[in-house]
C-alpha cells in the first residue's frame, strides 16, 4: 500500500518552497487544451510552451520515465478535451492508443517531446476535421459510444435512455433530428457494417457473425444484411473476398 500521508505531504512541501518550485497552476496547465477544445490556432504554441515549462510535475527521478509519464498525463488530458470539442469518442481514444504504444518506444527524452509535440498535432488536425462535420449533442455521442461497444448485445431505448439520463421518448425524437435516422436503424447499420468487416477478415461462420452481433437467428442476419448491402452474406463475401483470409461456411 502507498506510503503516503500527511506528514509526507507537508515534507514536499517544505522542499518545493526551500527550492522556490510551484507546479503550474490550473489555469496555465489547462489553457491549450481549452484553446484546442475550441479550435483555437494558439494551441500548439501553448502546448509547447507547457511542456517545455520547469513547473511541470517530478514524476520520477529517471528523467526518460518522468517525460513518459507527463505524456500519459497528457494524452489522457487532450483527449478528454477533444472529446468535449466535438470528436468522436472512439477516434480520440484510439488516437491516443496509438500514441501511447509509440511512447513506449521511445529511447530519450528528445523522442517522447517530439512525439507528444506530434500528439497534439494530430489530435488538433482531427479535431478541426470533425468541427467541419456535424457536431452532436452530448446524448447522441452517449449513444454512439454505448452502442459501439455493445454491439454483442441486445440495445433497447430504455436502456439507453437509462444511460443519457434522458425520457425514452425525448431521446428517441432527438437522435433522429441529429443523426437523420431512428436508434433502431442506426443499431442495424452498424451491426452490418461490423458484419462486414467480419466476413473478410475473420474465420467466423455467418452463425457465429450472427451470434456474436446479437440477431435473433441466422436467417434473420441474412434477411437483414442483403436489405442493407443488397447481398447476402456468402455473395458479399465472395465478391469482396481479400486474399488469405479463410472461406466461411
Amino acid at each position: 500500500m502507498a506510503n503516503i500521508n500527511e506528514k509526507r505531504l507537508k515534507y514536499l512541501e517544505f522542499v518545493n518552497r526551500e527550492n522556490n518550485f510551484r507546479h503550474l497552476r490550473y489555469e496555465e496547465e489547462i489553457r491549450p487544451y481549452l484553446y484546442m477544445k475550441a479550435g483555437d490556432p494558439r494551441a500548439l504554441d501553448a502546448y509547447r510552451q507547457l511542456i517545455d515549462s520547469p513547473l511541470v510535475g517530478h514524476l520520477s527521478d529517471d528523467p526518460l520515465r518522468n517525460r513518459k509519464y507527463l505524456f500519459v498525463s497528457a494524452v489522457t488530458l487532450t483527449t478528454r478535451y477533444a472529446i468535449e470539442g466535438g470528436m468522436y469518442p472512439e477516434t480520440a481514444y484510439n488516437i491516443s492508443d496509438l500514441f501511447i504504444q509509440e511512447m513506449d518506444t521511445c529511447q530519450s527524452t528528445d523522442a517522447v517531446r517530439t512525439l507528444e509535440l506530434e500528439m497534439v498535432k494530430v489530435f488538433i488536425t482531427q479535431l478541426a476535421k470533425s468541427k467541419k462535420e456535424t457536431v452532436y449533442s452530448r446524448p447522441v455521442v452517449q449513444c454512439i459510444d454505448y452502442i459501439y461497444y455493445h454491439l454483442n448485445e441486445t440495445i433497447s431505448l430504455q436502456e439507453l435512455a437509462k444511460e443519457t439520463g434522458l425520457h425514452p421518448g425525448y431521446l428517441s425524437t432527438l437522435f433522429h433530428r441529429e443523426m437523420g435516422m431512428t436508434l433502431t436503424e442506426y443499431i442495424r447499420k452498424q451491426r452490418i457494417e461490423t458484419a462486414k468487416n467480419m466476413l473478410l477478415d475473420s474465420e467466423y461462420s455467418y452463425a457465429e457473425i450472427a451470434a456474436l452481433l446479437a440477431f435473433s437467428s441466422q436467417s434473420h442476419f441474412t434477411r437483414v444484411f442483403r436489405e442493407e448491402t443488397g447481398y447476402t452474406p456468402k455473395a458479399y463475401q465472395t465478391h469482396f473476398f481479400r486474399a488469405g483470409i479463410g472461406q466461411q461456411h
